[in-house]
């Protein structure tokens, strides 16, 4: 056992950007393919974070928001991700590979149900949502044109989750409205087909479905690839997809999107007390996303605008809200029809305006950041939360020593309605990509 958990601690992924030229131009798969003819590939990363928040951490502070306008502000240390990442090539086409993260630190829990208890259910430490086996496929490559990968994968829906390593955003946490409203890092049990021919990517994945009761308020879908339980229940199952263009030089774009049902994917029989009054119940699930990078003549600058649909929402949110368990693991507050997020970056090197052997290409980025994002846009019968709305901007500096790493700084704000209190917030961080030789 010990071996196995000493195996996983060595996973990871992405790479120098030189040697991910060697091997895919998406900067998601440079890590997972075979380099330089090496069979194993070690890599990692990971971010430690210092947070300053300028406003009420209280949970009331959307429902009674004059009584948290004068709170004072309090500090976070946080560790976001710590990924570590294994690949063997095996020859003849067949690739392994693995990634396990760990989330602030990594804690993890399960909830079962417990049949010999009349089915109360009951929280085990032993496995959960923040120490996760992210990745675990194995891979046969035919030509440049097609590979078909099986096992757990990443859904590459969205640009953060396509490109989520921190190197591929100025911020110092990951980009706020699609790490919201969608799971982040997506990643589900399936099987994908994916290639690129000529300036073209493409990627086909048949994934388990979400999960309609672990929908939400405060994050749509963002809860509904994981499971609380020892198992992934995959009664209903999901399609997505992703094609991106690098025809113009520096500059890649992409769309992606999802479809799938949602409803009668949660543990088996919970609502056979009720007969067939649900069977036509569907919560179809349905994104749309466009996405760019551009990345030349010393900017990068990128963009993402995301949509997102969940047909019968106000009859999913009455089902979670009179589910007869208290206890269960299921969300209990409302998950709105729609939810959106649009954003856009970009960032100067200003040390590229010096010629300076001394810089030895260390790079000093400049940038801001823009973003609106809402978790919750209701259909017509349901109940309207204002504060699910917000605008946030950020800006600040990312510093290079080196290409592997990346000191982090920036001020944001998030701009509410004016009913509530917008959130001014300091954050200072240090991140990693790179491969272990």
């Amino acid at each position: 056992m010990k071996k196995i958990v000493l195996l996983l601690f060595c996973s990871a992924f992405l790479g120098q950007a030189a040697l991910a030229q060697n091997i895919a131009a998406s900067a998601s798969d440079s890590v997972y393919e075979h380099i330089g003819g090496r069979r194993l590939t070690l890599g990692g990363y990971g971010e430690a974070v210092y947070s300053r928040n300028f406003y009420s951490d209280n949970v009331y502070r959307y429902s009674s928001p004059a009584s948290y306008k004068n709170e004072p502000s309090h500090g976070r240390f946080d560790i976001p991700h710590a990924v570590f990442y294994i690949s063997y090539d095996f020859g003849k086409g067949w690739t392994l590979s693995s990634e396990i993260e760990f989330e602030h630190t990594g804690t993890g829990s399960a909830t079962e149900k417990e049949f010999d208890e009349g089915g109360e259910w009951e929280l085990e430490n032993e496995k959960g949502g923040e120490v996760e086996l992210e990745q675990l496929w194995i891979q046969k490559t035919f030509a440049s044109w097609l590979s078909i990968r099986a096992g757990h994968i990443v859904v590459p829906v969205g640009l953060t989750n396509a490109h989520h390593e921190p190197l591929n955003y100025f911020t110092v946490y990951r980009p706020e409205g699609e790490y919201t409203i969608l799971p982040c890092t997506w990643h589900d049990t399936g099987i994908s087909l994916w290639g690129r021919v000529k300036d073209w990517r493409y990627e086909l994945q048949l994934l388990a479905g979400l999960d309609g009761f672990m929908f939400d308020r405060e994050g749509w879908i963002h809860n509904g690839a994981g499971s609380p339980y020892e198992f992934k229940i995959a009664n209903k199952y999901g399609l997505a997809a992703r094609v991106d263009n690098y025809s113009v030089k520096g500059l890649r774009i992409g769309m992606s999107g999802y479809f799938g049902r949602s409803m009668h994917n949660s543990y088996p029989h919970d609502l056979e007390g009720d007969g067939k009054k649900y069977d036509n119940v569907k919560g179809n699930v349905a994104i749309g996303s466009i996405d760019f990078t551009y990345d030349d003549h010393n900017w990068i600058i990128r963009g993402n605008a995301d949509y997102g649909y969940l047909s019968d929402a106000s009859t999913i949110s009455y089902i979670k809200r009179n589910l007869a368990a208290n206890n269960s693991p299921y969300k209990k507050n409302p998950v709105g029809r729609n939810a959106v997020a649009v954003g856009a970056e970009g960032g100067y090197d200003i040390f590229s305006i010096f010629n300076s052997k001394c810089l030895d290409g260390q790079k000093f980025f400049v940038f801001a950041r823009y973003e609106y994002y809402n978790s919750y846009i209701p259909a017509k019968d349901q109940q309207r939360y204002p504060y699910t709305g917000k605008i946030r901007v950020a800006g600040g500096i990312n510093y290079h020593p080196i290409r592997q790493i990346a000191i982090k700084a920036e001020f944001s704000e998030r701009f509410f309605h004016k009913t509530y209190n917008n959130e001014p917030s300091i954050n200072i961080g240090i991140a990693y990509e790179g491969f272990f030789r």
